[in-house]
């Protein structure tokens, strides 16, 4: 007997199982209105987040459009979801950021599309792009504003693979200056030498901040420069005492229906050895003597897990600074603190660049880094920079 034919708009079982470690797969057939059936599939940390991203996808459902059926009359909607679609599954084969997808999701559904998603693609010229970005700039920031530009541009230029387009209209729109947008960067600021020491000093005395773990947490930042999800995300394994080394391989963070997960990195310089000053490659070594798990976390949950970063910044730093006096001071600062210190001891920027992770060897320097090696010169500086006259110092 023949399968029932499913009713326009409805979808059949759901099937959840995982598809690899720590991965699990939702899938189902839905008959979209147009008469086709399609089979959609959506992946998570967990089966219940897979089979909530799943819902959520046949609740948003456009239908995908056949190689060579985008053209220059298909509405723009139509090429975004289908572009959004590519970038996912970029994102699941580990080519792309979940943080990048989330980002993205968001602009196209409140920014762009409510502009553009009923224009066809011919429609889609310079002009209205360029208006479309200016209008974001003056609004919000330029930052915003490029992210807008960048979805436009991914939508376009798979319009042009289609043939849909003869050239990106994105390609020549106008600068997106800071300076005029309503919401301008604010210069950051880093920490002197003696405000590290006074403010360590301080957390070493504060209870709550001992029971909170933000003693070695910021002694680690300032180590490492690292990102915050980077210093959750790093493990015991990755701590190699011998050679004052910690290898940075990942960057925790939370995907929408996904969870928390490991963001390996968008660049080769993401994942990279650290090396550490000898204070803080004592904190390390001292601090593993309590440790039961030791191939769990460095800077584990009260439940052994990977911390969550917000909640460490909500209920643990922000009460904190509040009783120091540094309100100012957020975790970035100690990155910003770590490049401004080992910039002042006469690293070069290519130095600092790796030590940090960054593809370029500075903010103002385009100049592409490949190289995956960092140098002793940035623990010898921290060392020196950040050490008291007993020689523990930051440690």
């Amino acid at each position: 007997m023949a399968r029932p034919r499913l009713a326009l708009g409805t979808y059949g079982k759901i099937k959840v199982y995982e598809s690899s470690p720590g991965t699990f797969r939702a899938r189902c057939r839905y008959r979209d209105f147009n008469g086709e059936v399609y089979e959609v599939e959506r992946y998570a940390s967990t089966g219940p987040r897979a089979e909530r991203r799943l819902k959520e996808a046949i609740r948003d459902w456009v239908a995908p459009v056949a190689e060579g059926q985008i053209n220059a009359q298909t509405k723009f909607a139509v090429v975004a979801a289908q572009w959004l679609k590519d970038f996912e599954r970029e994102a699941e084969q580990g080519h792309r950021s979940w943080g990048s997808v989330d980002t993205y999701r968001s602009r196209l559904e409140g920014i762009v599309l409510p502009a553009v998603q009923a224009l066809s693609m011919f429609e889609v010229t310079t002009p209205v792009c360029d208006t479309l970005c200016r209008k974001v700039r003056d609004a919000s920031s330029a930052s915003s504003a490029k992210t807008v530009r960048a979805i436009l541009s991914g939508v376009c230029q798979l319009a042009v693979r289609h043939g849909a387009l003869d050239a990106n209209p994105v390609r020549e729109i106008s600068r997106l200056e800071s300076k005029k947008a309503r919401n301008r960067p604010t210069a950051s600021r880093a920490l002197t030498g003696a405000e590290v020491l006074d403010l360590l000093g301080k957390l070493d005395v504060d209870e709550q901040a001992i029971a909170d773990d933000l003693p070695d947490l910021v002694r680690f930042f300032l180590a490492t420069g690292e990102r915050t999800g980077e210093a959750l995300g790093a493990h015991w394994p990755d701590f190699d005492e011998k050679a004052k080394v910690i290898q940075m391989s990942g960057n925790v963070i939370r995907g929408r229906g996904r969870g928390k997960i490991i963001n390996r990195g968008k660049t080769e310089n993401a994942e990279r050895p650290i090396p550490l000053p000898d204070w803080g490659t004592a904190m390390l070594v001292e601090r593993r003597v309590t440790v039961f798990n030791l191939a769990g976390p460095i800077f584990p949950s009260t439940t052994g897990t990977i911390r969550e970063a917000s909640n460490v910044r909500n209920r643990a730093w922000k009460p904190f600074i509040k009783r120091a006096g540094y309100e100012w001071v957020t975790f970035r600062t100690f990155r910003k603190t770590v490049a401004t210190l080992l910039d002042e001891a006469g690293l070069t920027a290519r130095e600092i660049a790796d030590i940090l992770g960054h593809s370029r060897p500075s903010m103002t320097q385009d100049v592409y880094m490949g190289r995956r090696s960092a140098s002793r010169a940035g623990a010898d500086a921290l060392q020196t920079r950040l050490s008291t006259s007993d020689g523990r110092s930051a440690g």
